[in-house]
């Protein structure tokens, strides 16, 4: 028996597409500005010429942005802090969860709470500081992804993505002799792909877009990641020409400084952007995590 769509439901479907599709448009508005910026000429972005689509199209500014040495050392620590620091908070996050997960871990209600607790209460900024420089950690790369190696959040998520898997595959491994590191590498690991995912992209787009901690930790110009690079660039507009260490200044002499702003900000979204598609078929059933109860 067929379902006959009423004219509600239609013009209620119709009114959803429409408001997403405007959305979608409203997103890509300042992306495809930024892009047209970046391949304008000096005068067409000055006069304020560009819209949605480049005016005399040139390329120097990409040119100068990519042989940029700053930039480039900033892109290699943003990309260093992002692998490691994703790789070790995955680690760190699942290693934790997983004993959360397990009923049979005595104080395991405590052991959350405290974990919940640093959620909603920290040292603070100074303190924090204090403790990071008397471990030697300042104006060292691994300080901005060691003290976010455990997201509360993130753990409490795949905490719940475990505690959903049936009990009797562990206990099934149990009688055929696993030991509890061997259970947890060799089945929950494998089986729990989705939420792995989905943790892995919050944990790369945190440690890619953070620049405050930088800000903070990172005085020492080589170790400075993108995502501070970039706040300096667009604080220093005026400057841009005046540096001694640019590697190609005639790449740039067609460009107006937010024109070079804006390629700067293009190449540094690329690269989380081109993480997502690979992630996407294990990041769509990872969102819906604990949305159903069986």
């Amino acid at each position: 028996m067929t379902h006959k769509t009423s004219l509600y439901d239609k013009l209620f479907t119709a009114s959803n597409y429409l408001f997403f599709v405007f959305l979608g448009v409203v997103t890509l508005f300042p992306f495809l500005n930024l892009i047209a910026k970046s391949l304008s000429s000096e005068e067409a972005v000055i006069s304020g010429q560009v819209g949605l689509l480049p005016v005399d199209i040139q390329f120097g500014t990409y040119n100068f942005v990519i042989t940029d040495s700053m930039f480039l050392g900033a892109f290699r620590n943003s990309v260093i802090v992002t692998v490691v620091g994703t790789l070790l908070g995955l680690l760190m996050t699942t290693m934790s969860a997983y004993p959360l997960s397990r009923t049979r871990l005595r104080g395991r209600k405590w052991f959350i709470l405290l974990f919940v607790f640093t959620m909603l209460f920290s040292g603070g900024l100074i303190p924090t500081y204090l403790l990071l420089s008397n471990i030697g950690l300042v104006n060292k790369l691994p300080v901005l992804f060691l003290p976010a190696m455990v997201n509360v959040f993130n753990l409490l998520v795949i905490k719940s993505y475990f505690e959903s898997l049936p009990d009797a595959l562990e206990e099934s491994a149990k009688i055929d002799g696993a030991s509890n590191f061997r259970i947890f590498y060799g089945i929950i690991m494998p089986l729990s792909m989705p939420v792995l995912a989905t943790i892995a992209l919050f944990f790369a787009v945190q440690f890619w877009n953070d620049f405050f901690m930088a800000m903070v930790y990172i005085s020492n110009p080589e170790l400075k990641p993108l995502q501070l690079y970039l706040k300096e660039l667009l604080a220093s507009a005026n400057n841009i020409f005046m540096r001694t260490d640019m590697i190609d200044v005639n790449s740039a002499m067609n460009a107006s400084p937010q024109a070079i702003q804006a390629a700067a900000i293009i190449v540094a979204t690329i690269p989380i952007i081109l993480v997502y598609p690979f992630l996407q078929k294990y990041f769509v059933k990872g969102v819906m995590l604990g949305s159903v109860k069986g």
